[in-house]
């Protein structure tokens, strides 16, 4: 499921086929006519998030390569990784978000990238080229990227930087954190004075007394529909992902706010990785190649409302007004301290059981 509708994790899985016509290739330039022509098959099976890839996109790609794409839509990482740990998944590529990408290569579900077969890595934005997830971009190439902040009104909350605005009595019951557990802890950890990223025990229990007290201040928890809250003024402030649905609430109303707090948020980011077994290895190199065009890149904002990991893309994109939104282009002062949000291997059974305790509490 897409950030860009929203919510990562809890609304149904959806499954979409793109079934444009067989085209003719026409004789398009660059690498991705030539790296079809050396074998590998007509066709190509991506598995990827719900709308971050764009269907003018898809059929540029088919209608230039003559190569057939198939898209399938996945609701969470989980259901993707599932999927692949069946060993027979038939994709040829994956999106994984940047945590699972460790995660894939941890269980050997993905390959080493063949750097010398793709073009275009240094149109990529400095903090997208060899981020800390995956070091030189070995396994995947970043393809669109975003936040984790907060909104607000300002007819209820004149302004607001910080994520203690979140665990401020004088709003009670009328703030929303999301309803998911690593974005609930990116906020109990930062605002405790710890990174987004801790691992330490201790560490996670401050920030799970922390969540524990904020819970009996809420309206509750709500990955879906937390920016209709927002515009409406049921909500004063509210967890939030960048993305469309936010970035369209920020655009009608000018009291929505949407910030990156000042104690860092997060990072998220969706790229494009070669399963181990994929088939038609060839024409997803082909297509990454064609993703990494600053004009198709571009695409990903000015079709899908997303930020496109591609820095070059942002003098092609059209929609100027989408450079200005920070509910889709955070400004770069405003995520200097910014953590990728990354796996926390064992750690993450005590994130697990304080959960439990502030969802109990």
């Amino acid at each position: 499921m897409s950030r860009t509708t929203v919510s990562r994790t809890l609304l149904a899985t959806s499954v979409l086929t793109v079934t444009a016509l067989l085209a003719t290739a026409c004789g398009g330039s660059g690498s991705t006519t030539a790296a079809t022509s050396s074998g590998g098959g007509k066709n190509l099976h991506v598995y990827a998030w719900a709308g971050e890839i764009p269907d003018t996109v898809i059929k540029g790609f088919e209608k230039e390569t003559g190569i057939k794409v198939t898209v399938d839509t996945f609701d969470s990482n989980e259901t993707m990784t599932a999927k692949l740990s069946t060993g027979a998944s038939g994709y040829d590529l994956v999106e994984p978000s940047q945590y699972t990408v460790q995660q894939l290569i941890g269980q050997q579900l993905i390959q080493p990238l063949d750097h010398a077969k793709i073009e275009g890595l240094d149109n990529l934005a400095a903090k997208f080229r060899d981020p800390s997830y995956d070091k030189g971009n070995k396994y995947s190439v970043p393809w669109i990227w975003g936040t984790t902040g907060f909104a607000y009104n300002d007819t209820c909350i004149k302004s607001a930087t910080s994520w203690k605005t979140l665990f401020d009595s004088a709003h009670k019951g009328k703030l929303y954190m999301l309803d998911n557990m690593l974005a609930a802890y990116i906020a109990g950890l930062q605002v405790t004075g710890h990174r987004a990223t801790s691992t330490d025990k201790g560490e996670i229990a401050e920030a799970t007394a922390a969540l524990e007290k904020q819970k009996k201040i809420l309206a509750g928890y709500n990955s879906t529909n937390y920016p209709q809250l927002l515009s409406s003024g049921q909500a004063c402030a509210a967890e939030a992902w960048s993305g469309t649905a936010m970035a369209k609430v920020v655009q009608s109303n000018k009291n929505v706010h949407y910030v990156i707090p000042s104690e860092g948020g997060s990072i998220w980011t969706d790229g494009l990785a070669v399963p181990k077994g994929a088939k038609n290895v060839t024409s997803a190199y082909a297509f990454i190649n064609y993703l990494l065009r600053p004009e198709v890149a571009a695409q990903a904002t000015d079709d899908g409302s997303s930020a496109s990991a591609n820095q070059a893309a942002r003098e092609h994109i059209k929609d100027k007004a989408a450079l200005d939104n920070p509910a889709i282009y955070a400004p770069d002062s405003a995520i200097a301290k910014a953590d990728f949000l990354l796996d926390p291997g064992t750690a993450m059974q005590y994130f697990q059981q304080g959960w439990t305790k502030v969802k109990a509490s």
